[in-house]
C-alpha cells in the first residue's frame, strides 16, 4: 500500500508548534518530524526572526490521499495550481540516499505539495555524490542516476563533487538531467558552468545563483584540479580577502535580476566555520546585496539565520544538515517569501522503511543498492597471502583472537599506511590500529572486503608536524604495549623501536587525552627514510582526520599544526586505489610476511 508522507509530516509539525506555544491540546500524540526556522548566531549583525506562524497554514491545507494498492492503475485529475511555490532544499547527502527522509521520502514530500496545488522546485547545495561505497565504486554515477529519478531542478557542486577529479565531475554533469550552476568555478579564468539560472513558475520568476567554497582546492585532493603537467588549471575565484568570490556572486545576482528574477536565492556550499573565512555564508551576505535567501551547505549544520546584507537588508540563511535527515523549504506566496526553514527526521529508522513508502524513487534506490551489492562482490585482485589484523592462533583470556594490528606491526597495517602516504604524497603516514576493522584472506579480494577494512568512510588528511610532535605521537601510541590499544600506530615512511620494559611515561586527563610525557621514553631509534628524525624539522604527515585533527584516541600532540589538506579523500577510496594499482597481476610481494617489514621493533 502506498503511504502519503507529507500529511503526516506537517500534521506533526503543527503539533510541535502548538506545544511550543504552550497549547495543552496537541493535535497528535507524538512528534516524529520536527520543524526549525531560525536560531541565534554570535555575529552582531544577525537578528533572530521567528517564521513559524505560516507553517500552520501550510500544514492545515495538507491532506493524505487514500492508500491504494501499487499494482492498481492510479488515475489522477490534474491539480489546479494555486500560484504559490515551495522550494525544497537538500545538501551534503553524501550518498545517504536511504537515510533520514531518504530520496523516496523526499519524492513523497514533493508529490504531496504538488497534489495540493503548489509548484515545487527541488535544489541541492552540493556534496551528494561522495561519502559511502555507492559513490566510491561508481565514481558518483549511481548518485546522479538517483538524483535524476528524484527530479532535481538545480544543483551546485560542493567540494566533494571533485573527489573523483574535476574532469570526472564534468562527465557527471553531462549525465545529469538537472542543471548544475556555479558563479566561481572556473578553468583558467573562464567559468565552467552557468553562474545562475532563472525559473519561471508562471506566477513569478525565481533566480538561483550557485557558489562553491574555494576550500575545495585543499579539502578535495589538489591533484584533481591540475593538468597532466601538475599545473593547477581549475579555481574558485579565490584571493586573500575573499573579494573575488563576493564580486562573482554579486555579478550573478545582478544578472539574474536583469533577467527578470522577482526573487534571488543563492545556493552556496560555503559553511559557517571560523576556518572557512573569508568564504563563509556570512562573509558573502555581508559583502553583497540583492539576495533574498542563502541556501547553504558544507558545514553539516542546521542553523536557520536572518542577517543583514551590506545595505542593512535582511537575508535568510537556511542550512539542512547531512545524510537526508532534514529537508529545507522556502514558501513563496503572492505577498513574498512567507517562511524559510527545515523539516527534520529524528528517528533512527529511515522514513521509507518506517512508513512503508512505495514509489518509483524507492524502486530506483533499491535497484541501485542491489547493483551495489553486486559490485561489492566483484574481484579487485588476487593475493597468495593473508593480510592480517588478528593473530590466527593466539587468543586473549576471553577466547577472542588477539587484534595484532593494535599492538604490533602487521602486513595489513603496513599496506594501509602506505596507501595513505602515497595518495597524499606525504613524508610519513600514520594508521591507528583501531581504525582497521577487518583482515583480508588470501585468494580473490573483492571490493566488499576492502571496504570492510575501512567501513566508516573517514577522511584522509595531511598536516605539517615537527619531528618532536611525531616522536610524542609514537610514544603515546606505544604506551599500552604489549596490550591492545586502538591508538597504536602502524607507520609508513619511518621505522621505530619500542622498549616495553620501560614504564609508560605518558600522562592523560580523565577523558583519556594526552597531557604530557615525563621520564624515560619507550620509543627510540626513529628513522625517517633511513635517517634519524630531526625534532626541529617539519615533515608532512598523512593520516585519518580522526587522529590528526580531531584528537581521536587522545592524540593532542598535533593541536595547532598547519593543516595542508583536511580532506584528501575517503580512507576506503585510498585503499581501493592503492590495492587495485599495487596488488593486481601478482604485485605486493613486500606484504607477504604477516608480521610486516620490520618497521616496528618491540624489545621485550
Amino acid at each position: 500500500m502506498k503511504k502519503k508522507l507529507v500529511g503526516l509530516i506537517l500534521s506533526l509539525t503543527v503539533t510541535g508548534m502548538l506545544c511550543a506555544c504552550g497549547n495543552t491540546e496537541p493535535a497528535a500524540p507524538a512528534q516524529d518530524v520536527q520543524t526549525e526556522t531560525v536560531s541565534d548566531e554570535a555575529d552582531s549583525n544577525v537578528q533572530v526572526q521567528s517564521t513559524d506562524e505560516d507553517a500552520g497554514e501550510a500544514a492545515e491545507t495538507v491532506s493524505e490521499t487514500d492508500d491504494q494498492d501499487s499494482s492498481e492503475a492510479e488515475v489522477k485529475t490534474p491539480v489546479e495550481k494555486n500560484g504559490e511555490v515551495y522550494i525544497l532544499v537538500t545538501s551534503d547527502v553524501h550518498c545517504g540516499v536511504n537515510q533520514g527522509f531518504g530520496y523516496a521520502g523526499l519524492a513523497e514530500v514533493r508529490q504531496s505539495l504538488e497534489d495540493q496545488g503548489y509548484t515545487t522546485i527541488l535544489v541541492d547545495d552540493g556534496d551528494s555524490i561522495q561519502g559511502e561505497a555507492m559513490g566510491t565504486l561508481t565514481q558518483g554515477e549511481a548518485d546522479i542516476r538517483l538524483m535524476n529519478a528524484v527530479g532535481y531542478d538545480v544543483v551546485i557542486p560542493g567540494n566533494h563533487e571533485f573527489d573523483y577529479g574535476a574532469d570526472r565531475f564534468l562527465e557527471l554533469v553531462d549525465e545529469a538531467d538537472f542543471k548544475y550552476i556555479s558563479c566561481n568555478f572556473n578553468r583558467e579564468g573562464e567559468l565552467v558552468l552557468d553562474p545562475y539560472t532563472v525559473i519561471d513558475t508562471g506566477t513569478m520568476k525565481i533566480g538561483f545563483v550557485g557558489v562553491t567554497t574555494p576550500e575545495s582546492l585543499t579539502s578535495s585532493n589538489p591533484i584533481h584540479f591540475q593538468d597532466e603537467s601538475g599545473k593547477t588549471i581549475y579555481g574558485f575565484m579565490q584571493n586573500e580577502d575573499g573579494s573575488g568570490v563576493y564580486e562573482a556572486v554579486q555579478k550573478a545576482v545582478d544578472a539574474a535580476r536583469a533577467d527578470g528574477a522577482d526573487y534571488v536565492y543563492v545556493m552556496g556550499h560555503m559553511g559557517l566555520e571560523e576556518t572557512a573565512k573569508p568564504y563563509t555564508y556570512a562573509d558573502v551576505i555581508s559583502h553583497t546585496n540583492g539576495i533574498d535567501a542563502f541556501l547553504d551547505g558544507h558545514s553539516h549544520d542546521t542553523e536557520q539565520i536572518v542577517m543583514k546584507n551590506k545595505d542593512g537588508e535582511e537575508v535568510y540563511r537556511c542550512a539542512v544538515g547531512t545524510k537526508m535527515h532534514c529537508i529545507g523549504y522556502s514558501h513563496i506566496t503572492a505577498d513574498g517569501i512567507e517562511e524559510t526553514g527545515i523539516w527534520s527526521w529524528p528517528n533512527d529508522i529511515d522514513a521509507p522503511t518506517l512508513l512503508g513508502i512505495d514509489n518509483p524513487v524507492n524502486d530506483a534506490v533499491q535497484a541501485e543498492l542491489a547493483a551495489l551489492d553486486e559490485i561489492l562482490g566483484q574481484e579487485v585482485c588476487e593475493i597468495p597471502f593473508n593480510l592480517m589484523d588478528k593473530d590466527p592462533e593466539i587468543k586473549d583470556l576471553s577466547g577472542n583472537a588477539v587484534r595484532l594490528v593494535r599492538l604490533t606491526e602487521t602486513n595489513l597495517g603496513d599496506l594501509c599506511a602506505d596507501a595513505y602516504r602515497e595518495i597524499a604524497d606525504a613524508d610519513i603516514a600514520f594508521m591507528n590500529g583501531g581504525g582497521i576493522r577487518a583482515g583480508i584472506e588470501k585468494g580473490e579480494v573483492t571490493y566488499g572486503e576492502i571496504i570492510a577494512v575501512f567501513p566508516f568512510g573517514n577522511n584522509v588528511c595531511v598536516i605539517e608536524a615537527t619531528g618532536q610532535q611525531i616522536l610524542d605521537a609514537l610514544e603515546w601510541g606505544s604506551r599500552g604495549v604489549p596490550e591492545e590499544n586502538g591508538g597504536f600506530l602502524q607507520v609508513s615512511g619511518l621505522t621505530y623501536e619500542i622498549d616495553s620494559t620501560v614504564d609508560n611515561p605518558c600522562t592523560a586527563d580523565p577523558e583519556g587525552n594526552m597531557t604530557g610525557i615525563s621520564g624515560k621514553r619507550r620509543v627510540g631509534n626513529v628513522l625517517v627514510d633511513g635517517e634519524p628524525i630531526d625534532p626541529d624539522a617539519t615533515y608532512t604527515l598523512a593520516g585519518q582526520s580522526f587522529v590528526l585533527l580531531d584528537n581521536g584516541d587522545g592524540y593532542t600532540c598535533f593541536d595547532g599544526c598547519n593543516v595542508l589538506y583536511p580532506e584528501v579523500c575517503l580512507d576506503n577510496q585510498a585503499l581501493i586505489k592503492y590495492m587495485t594499482e599495487h596488488l593486481k597481476d601478482g604485485g605486493g610481494s613486500e606484504y607477504t610476511d604477516p608480521y610486516g617489514q620490520g618497521r616496528i621493533v618491540i624489545k621485550e
